[in-house]
């Protein structure tokens, strides 16, 4: 697995999952989406990113506010962007999409709901999942080749983010 860097690592992990999953399906962003001829397929966007509680290594941490839009071509049965939605809720339980197990959380506030249209032209049925997954990025503070516990106080160092200004807890 490789280390998570950025945040974009999270969309693009699930859009090779989405992949795997449903071959036949089109999976992409925005831009992928635009311009005639839009078949049923599952539109990726990442609504938000805010801070969420380090990680236990010390790794900054990202809760990142993830959509993935069921769009259904016209001329679908009424329900299908509905029963595709749930089979992207089923993918979104408990998937970590090949990522590291201690940079990336299982999602969280997984929810699935019709969508309202965005503009005139399209009439696509679409569904929505939407969940937050939270990534840990940035250098491990609390490396300790001595096996010994450190900590620090913010107000006692300038800089929290310092791994040097870390120290062993008293015995």
């Amino acid at each position: 697995m490789t280390l998570i860097e950025k945040p974009s690592q999270l969309p693009q992990a699930i859009g090779q999952a989405l992949h795997v999953a449903f071959p036949d399906l089109k999976v992409g962003s925005h831009q992928d989406f635009q311009g005639d001829g839009v078949k049923t397929g599952v539109l990726v966007t990442v609504e938000g990113n805010g801070p969420g509680i380090r990680s236990r290594e010390g790794r900054k941490a990202h809760a990142l506010a993830i959509s993935l839009k069921a769009i259904v071509a016209p001329g679908a049965l009424p329900f299908d962007a509905c029963d595709l939605a749930s089979q992207l809720m089923d993918l979104v339980l408990d998937n970590r999409w090949n990522l590291p197990q201690t940079q990336c959380d299982l999602p969280t506030n997984i929810v699935a709901a019709p969508t309202s249209r965005t503009t005139a032209e399209t009439d696509y049925d679409t569904w929505a999942v939407s969940f937050t997954q939270t990534l840990y990025i940035g250098p491990v503070l609390l490396n300790d080749p001595t096996g010994q516990p450190l900590f620090a106080c913010t107000w006692e160092v300038s800089d929290i983010n310092d791994p040097d200004q870390y120290k062993p807890f008293a015995e």
